[in-house]
């Protein structure tokens, strides 16, 4: 082992370093679960709530598997397959939801779907009705928290799915055709099919978001494991009881994974030729465009449009006591973790991947691929994680690590370092693989070292890489709750802390500005994914 670290290089001594920083916490967590004594408090959350938190995880997993895959086939197969007017439109349209952090969603539908509500209030004077004589679904429910899941979670089955069916051989769909299948015969028969991968890794994306989320289900007062660790920490003062359901929310996690990775198997599909057509669309009439804008616009509807109109109403409404909300400050902090955030991670992230170029050692490789798992990991986990490496390396030597890290900002920073480095790592990966190794050659045999190879060479070719990166983990960041809400220290809010505390108090005109900037700030990304998305076919324009 003495040899093999020896003789390592400054790159796989990085990726190496990052995973053991990535992995510690999880690692606490485990041996937190499995050595630390509760008190007895874990037998009596086993035997009350904890049967809970599996039947509501498991039936809010079920849920939103089955709403975002119809929802994001259907919309993906709609507007790739499908001429019809304003199609150019919904394609765009349908990734808005993006930008809609789940507990914004369950703000504003609380507030819209409510008994006092505009929405019940205009039936019951509409209709002359009273409270007994109708019947209204509760938002507040299993049900309301997989809708509002969902709402925002379709489009990543429905980016994966449209470019697995813009990926497809346009001669298989027409072969079908011409064997006598109908169009939904060639859907379900050959496209779909030719998918499964793709589907099997969007709804993987989105049961890991579910597992991972906080506002809403705490909101709605849905008991799940995410709820269970934060209450478990907080309310009872347990580390070990909060570690042992933290380390069965991890083996849901390691399920997912696995249940994903076995839904897709060892299918791979390969284009035999370089030449593209375009795909063999069906031109939609009245009726029919019609249905398709049913179809598309209502997840659209749902996901984006009504609930950004409800924010522009609470803040129209709260008139100048919205905008007199101390918000200044939360935003000032938002935006501060966010870019040192995004500079950390991506900074970490380049030096990771540069190493793993520059080596070409399989221990660097397969460190670096350790490291993006913490993407599956919920932020009340790595939280959790956190507060327990820290405290056990400080009491092992002695060091004062709790004032450095615990409850600071670098602890938030070290989160979302683990947390986010994988949104990083994937454009920063697909760039350095348009960078030719031939270039990075010439710049050594020029007398260039690795770092002046980084900084002179590949930094300025992957500068559109490099922004992406950044502007992927800087939104991520400032939607994220659960971690910052748990490492933050003391008086310290960001606008997503801040939503949440005013509408736990039922404040919803108070949530709504520190929500819709979370949301404006948002769209940045979904702008430039829908750009890429629509080149995503070679050979092929819109």
């Amino acid at each position: 082992m003495r040899r093999i670290v020896a003789g390592a290089g400054w790159g796989t001594l990085v990726s190496v370093g990052l995973a053991t920083v990535i992995a510690a916490p999880i690692a606490a967590v485990f041996s937190q679960a499995l050595t630390g004594s509760s008190g007895g408090l874990w037998s009596h959350l086993a035997s009350t709530v904890l049967p809970d938190y599996v039947v509501n995880t498991l039936a809010l997993l079920v849920l939103v598997a089955l709403m975002t895959l119809v929802t994001g086939v259907a919309c993906a197969w709609a507007v790739t397959m499908h001429e019809f007017r304003g199609r150019s439109v919904l394609q765009w349209a349908l990734l808005l939801p993006l930008a809609m952090p789940a507990y914004v969603l369950a703000y504003t539908y609380t507030d819209f779907f409510q008994f006092t509500g505009p929405l019940q209030t205009a039936l019951r004077a509409a209709f002359g009705w009273r409270k007994a004589d109708y019947w209204f679904p509760e938002i507040h429910s299993l049900g309301g928290a997989a809708f509002v899941l969902s709402s925002v979670l379709y489009p990543y089955v429905y980016v994966l799915a449209r470019s697995a069916f813009l990926e497809q051989s346009a001669c298989v769909l027409e072969v079908s055709r011409t064997l006598g299948a109908t169009p939904f015969g060639t859907f379900w028969r050959v496209a779909l099919p030719l998918a499964r991968p793709a589907l099997a890794a969007g709804v993987g994306y989105a049961l890991m978001e579910t597992l991972a989320d906080f506002g809403a289900v705490k909101y709605f007062g849905i008991d799940t494991f995410t709820v269970g660790i934060y209450r478990t920490w907080f309310a009872l003062a347990s580390p070990v009881a909060a570690a042992q359901l933290a380390s069965l929310l991890l083996l849901f996690v390691v399920l997912v994974v696995a249940l994903e990775r076995v839904s897709r198997g060892r299918m791979r599909f390969h284009q035999t030729t370089n030449k593209y057509r375009a795909l063999p669309t069906v031109r939609l009439g009245a009726g029919r465009t019609a249905l398709a804008w049913l179809v598309c616009g209502t997840p659209v509807f749902f996901g984006f449009v009504l609930p950004a109109v409800i924010l522009l109403r609470l803040i129209w409404l709260g008139g100048d006591e919205a905008w007199d909300t101390a918000i200044a400050k939360p935003a000032l902090n938002s935006f501060m973790l966010a870019a040192s955030g995004a500079v950390v991670v991506v900074s970490v992230g380049l030096a990771v991947i540069h190493g793993v170029r520059s080596e070409r050692s399989r221990l660097a490789a397969v460190a670096a691929r350790v490291a993006t798992l913490g993407y599956a990991t919920p932020g009340t986990v790595i939280a959790v994680g956190i507060l327990i490496s820290i405290g056990a390396v400080g009491a092992w030597f002695d060091l004062p690590t709790g004032a450095l890290l615990g409850a600071t900002v670098f602890g938030i920073l070290y989160g979302y370092l683990i947390r986010f480095f994988q949104v990083a790592y994937g454009p920063l990966e697909s760039g350095f693989s348009k960078v030719s190794p031939n270039i990075e050659g010439a710049a050594r045999s020029l007398g260039s070292g690795p770092v002046q190879v980084l900084f002179l060479v590949q930094m300025p070719l992957l500068r559109a890489s490099i922004l992406s990166a950044a502007l992927l983990v800087f939104v991520d960041i400032m939607k994220e709750l659960p971690a910052t809400m748990i490492l933050r220290p003391f008086n310290f809010d960001t606008l997503a802390v801040e939503a949440f505390r005013m509408a736990s108090t039922e404040r919803l005109d108070a949530a709504a500005l520190p929500a819709l900037i979370i949301v404006l700030v948002g769209l940045l990304p979904v702008i430039l994914l829908s750009r890429s998305l629509n080149s995503s076919r070679p050979g092929h324009r819109r």
